[in-house]
């Protein structure tokens, strides 16, 4: 195996890795853990990992927001945990003249890419392949894509 697939490879398993410890940070969040004194669950069941809501601002507060923070800049409750920090996502029209590059950043967000410096490393997750395998509908993967995508967008500062 070549260097770069060894390196894909390794990226691939850190994104992973972020992606299982938003889920897990998710998870602990709602509750789910809660153990009664029998030794009993009570309380909610685990968290769905597919929310019903397509809407940009729903979705971003669900999956990206324990990074990110919900305000985009990259504070989040999981951040100092990472590795990398994550990227101020306010700034992505900033640090590409100006202009919000959606296409570029849907991409990214959908297929992984070479890391960009508006964006930040590939250790964030790859959504496109996480919302496919969540949930059969293609269609529905690439709106919910899309939807956070325009509520990034809105995020940006001049």
């Amino acid at each position: 195996m070549g260097l770069r697939a060894q390196g894909a490879l390794l990226l691939t398993a850190s994104a992973f890795l972020t992606v299982l410890t938003c889920l897990t940070f998710l998870t602990f969040l709602t509750g789910a853990s809660a153990i009664g004194s029998a030794g009993q669950t009570i309380g909610q069941r685990n968290p769905p990992l597919v929310i019903d809501s397509i809407t940009g601002r729903d979705l971003f507060d669900f999956y990206c927001a324990s990074c990110h923070g919900r305000d985009g800049r990259g504070h989040g409750p999981v951040a100092a945990a990472l590795k990398v920090p994550p990227a101020d996502l306010t700034l992505i029209a900033r640090k590409s003249a100006g202009t919000f590059p959606a296409a570029r950043i849907e991409a990214f967000v959908t297929n992984g890419g070479e890391p960009s410096p508006a964006h930040g490393t590939r250790e964030m997750p790859v959504w496109g392949p996480i919302f496919r395998g969540l949930d059969p509908s293609d269609t529905l993967a690439k709106v919910r894509i899309s939807n956070v995508v325009k509520h990034v967008a809105s995020m940006q500062v001049p």
